[in-house]
Formats: structure tokens, C-alpha cells, sequence
């Protein structure tokens, strides 16, 4: 599929065209300038094809910006890897330095390139277009991209610029196939996991809390894998969210949860599993998705003969009742067990689409609850008769009996448990549902 990349200075609406373009509002948009900072993906249809599009950070030179020079080199990537390149300038300010500076390197890049004003919201501000010329890169297209005036000319002009057998087909994509959410507090590692897993520097990378602000997808298929790994920005305490960037970077974080299949929770070696990790860990669990533990910067810590035991049973111990969780002690930095954390989301994307044949299903579980029935309750005896697996995205079961009213939390555990000990869910939460028969 053809790659359509929008560079540009900060603050000049590449990510509110990005948005208009792709129809969702996947990107952060602020008054802000420098919000965006990853390279961040979308696709675009427009007439039956559909292309990816590529929203960048603002490109700077000499700025107090402590992540200029990364941006930069995201922005360096985008170009080197699209088919095409919106240059987005602003008529209000007219040529800036940082505008000649980028269409030097786009010139030097040898890649076709649209030259696009933005904010041009009424006609009389159409004449300041023709400045830009002077930038070398063509006749200018006059858009608004808060207003979408004029974005349906440079769609068509982007469909004539792009080979038509590169782009997709607006029925193509990877609807169908899983989709990892890496997780967790500021600065637990993220997006260094994301990039180590995906052997390339996708997402930028500091030691500052909270650089992801949007949630950062890219897709995946190598080694026989095939997935879709989201990167998102760091979850905090609602008391401490204070800016409203990083409220909509979590809010984008946690509809990344709500969308995945399996979400990777990364927690911090030398913190353990504090209260905000287990914040996230039930909010994964009551959106029902699989979960994978990672314990990172396992190499900051001094080992004992059981260091690993201890630390495992104390995660076991905070997030009970549901304990069948896998636990990996990773070290991002040193690349240790990274090939483990993707085995393992991968096996519990397998466990979480576990279909059971009904009839094995009652063969196995009737038997368990015959050697060990329901409690009776005033005297009335619960008979389970009959048990299956119900058509949803997660693993769910119905068991019929005569009387549903009675059946206890603790023997609804108990059965819980038994279907974990024969079928493999692990990492996934079970659902169990009672109905008279």
C-alpha cells in the first residue's frame, strides 16, 4: 500500500489534516506546538482506494524542544519511506526559515511532493498562497483543514500521483488479525519494548515521563507473526493528569485498550506492582482482553537464589482472584526474553479465540461437578445438566441447571478453576453465566 507522509514546521495543522484525511480524530490536536511527536499512521480512502497516511512531529532546528533531534530523525524516516510527501505551510506567517529549511530536504529527497497552505479559511487569504512558490516545489493547493475546504481536490491530485496498483482496496486491512496494546505507567519502557519487538527506532525514545502522547500502531509480520502493536502513552493517576495534552493521551490509551486483544502491562522492576499498575491491570480485565505481565528493568535489580519467585508470588498476591496471568521478568535495554514477551501475547491471543467442543466440554465438566456437586442451599439441590461455550469474542460459558439463584460465588470459582486446569486460557478472563433449564 502506497505511504503518503505530511511534514511540515509545528503548529501549522498537520495533525488536523492528518484527521480529516483518515476520519477519525486519531491524532492529539492543541494550540500546542510540538504535540506530536512519533510518526503516527492512518489509512485514507477516497474514490473505492485507500492509502496509508503519516502524520509527523513539527520539524525544528536550534529550539529549546528537548526532543528536536528526535523528531527530526522521525521525521527523516517518514520521508524516506513514503511514496508521497504533503508539505504543509501556513499562509498566516508566510515563509518562514523553518519552511525553506524543509524544502531543501525535501528537494534533496528526490520524492514527489505537494506543496499545501493550510488555514486558508476564506478567499482573500488565497493571495498570500502565492508566496510560496518562491519554495521552488510547485504551484501550491489552498486547503482548510479545520474546515476540509479544499481537501477533495488534493485527495484527487494524490490518487493521480500514486500508482494505482500500490494502493489498497478500502476491503483490504488487518480487521482480522490481533491487535497488542503495550501498556502501563510513564516510563516503564514502552515504547523501547515496541521498538525492540519490532527490531526499527518506531517510537521515540527518552528518559522523560510521558514523551508517547498518542497511541502509536504499527503492523507487524515477520517470523511467521502477523499483529498489530500499539504503543501508548503512560497512565497516570487522575490527581496528576494537570495538562490537557496528556488527558487525551489517555483517554487515547485507554481506548487502545478497549480495542486490542492482548494488552502487554509493563510494570518497573524497582517499583513493583503499585497501585496505578493495578488500576490498569482491572481495567484490561472488566474490558475482558488477555493480559501479558512484564516486569522490566529486571537488570536493576540485585538477585537472591529467589528473587524471581518472590517477585512473581507478590504480583500473584495483588491481583488475585485472577492469578492465571503470565508473568515475564524482562531487561528492554540488554534485549533479554523480548522474543519471550511476543511468544507469549501471541499464545494468549490463541487461548482468548479458544473454541471447546460442546461435547468434550460436557464430557470433562460434568464429571468434575459430579465428583463435586453444588452445596445445597435450604435444602435445594442444584443439578448442572448441561454446559457450553457461547459465540463471543471471549472465552464464555453458560451452564444450565435447575436452580441458578442458588449457585454461590465460591463454586463459581471452583469452576472457574477447573476449566483453566483441562482447556488452556491463561492470560484471559472466563465468563460464567447460570440459566435455568
Amino acid at each position: 500500500m502506497s505511504i503518503v507522509a505530511i511534514v511540515g514546521r509545528p503548529n501549522v495543522g498537520k495533525s488536523t489534516l492528518f484527521n480529516r484525511l483518515v476520519g477519525t480524530r486519531k491524532a492529539i490536536v492543541d494550540e500546542t506546538a510540538g504535540v506530536t511527536r512519533d510518526r503516527h499512521y492512518g489509512k485514507c480512502e477516497w474514490c473505492g482506494r485507500e492509502f496509508s497516511v503519516v502524520d509527523t512531529g513539527g520539524y525544528t532546528t536550534n529550539s529549546d524542544d528537548v526532543f528536536e533531534s528526535e523528531i527530526k530523525k522521525q521525521v527523516m524516516l517518514a520521508i524516506e519511506e513514503s511514496d508521497l510527501i504533503l508539505f504543509l505551510c501556513e499562509v498566516g506567517t508566510g515563509i518562514t526559515d523553518y519552511d525553506s529549511d524543509i524544502a531543501k530536504i525535501l528537494r534533496k529527497s528526490g520524492k514527489q511532493v505537494l506543496l499545501v497552505v493550510n488555514k486558508i479559511d476564506s478567499g482573500d487569504k488565497m493571495y498570500g498562497a502565492y508566496e510560496f512558490n518562491a519554495l521552488g516545489l510547485g504551484e501550491p493547493w489552498c486547503i482548510s483543514s479545520a474546515s476540509g475546504s479544499g481537501t477533495g481536490d488534493l485527495l484527487d491530485e494524490v490518487l493521480r500521483l500514486l500508482p494505482e496498483n500500490e494502493t489498497g482496496n478500502a476491503d483490504e486491512g488487518h480487521e482480522n488479525i490481533p491487535h497488542l496494546a503495550i501498556v502501563g505507567k510513564p516510563n516503564v519502557g514502552k515504547s523501547s519494548m515496541a521498538n525492540a519487538l519490532l527490531g526499527e527506532d518506531r517510537n521515540i525514545v527518552t528518559p522523560v515521563a510521558g514523551t508517547t502522547r498518542d497511541a502509536v500502531s504499527t503492523y507487524y509480520n515477520k517470523f511467521g507473526f502477523e499483529f498489530i502493536i500499539v504503543d501508548t502513552a503512560g497512565l497516570r493517576k487522575k490527581n496528576k493528569v494537570k495538562e490537557d495534552l496528556e488527558f487525551y493521551s489517555v483517554m487515547r490509551s485507554v481506548r487502545t485498550i478497549e480495542e486490542s486483544d492482548v494488552c502487554i502491562l509493563m510494570i518497573d522492576a524497582q517499583s513493583g506492582m503499585e497501585s496505578q499498575d493495578m488500576s490498569i491491570f482491572n481495567l484490561i480485565i472488566r474490558n475482558k482482553k488477555g493480559c501479558v505481565i512484564v516486569v522490566n528493568k529486571w537488570d536493576t535489580i540485585e538477585k537472591e537464589s529467589n528473587t524471581m519467585k518472590k517477585f512473581r508470588d507478590e504480583i500473584a498476591k495483588r491481583i488475585a482472584p485472577f492469578t492465571d496471568v503470565p508473568i515475564i521478568f524482562t531487561s528492554v535495554i540488554n534485549k533479554q526474553r523480548i522474543h519471550d514477551v511476543l511468544d507469549t501475547a501471541m499464545k494468549t491471543y490463541e487461548n482468548k479465540s479458544r473454541k471447546i467442543p460442546t461435547s468434550q466440554l460436557n464430557d470433562i465438566m460434568l464429571e468434575e461437578i459430579e465428583n463435586y456437586p453444588p452445596p445445597s442451599i435450604k435444602g435445594k439441590y442444584i443439578r448442572i445438566k448441561y454446559i457450553t461455550q457461547l459465540p463471543s469474542p471471549t472465552p464464555s460459558f453458560a451452564f444450565f441447571c435447575n436452580l441458578p439463584q442458588y449457585i454461590r460465588d465460591d463454586y463459581k470459582r471452583f469452576l472457574e478453576n477447573k476449566l483453566r486446569s483441562h482447556f488452556d486460557f491463561t492470560g484471559v478472563p472466563i465468563q460464567i453465566f447460570f440459566r435455568q433449564k
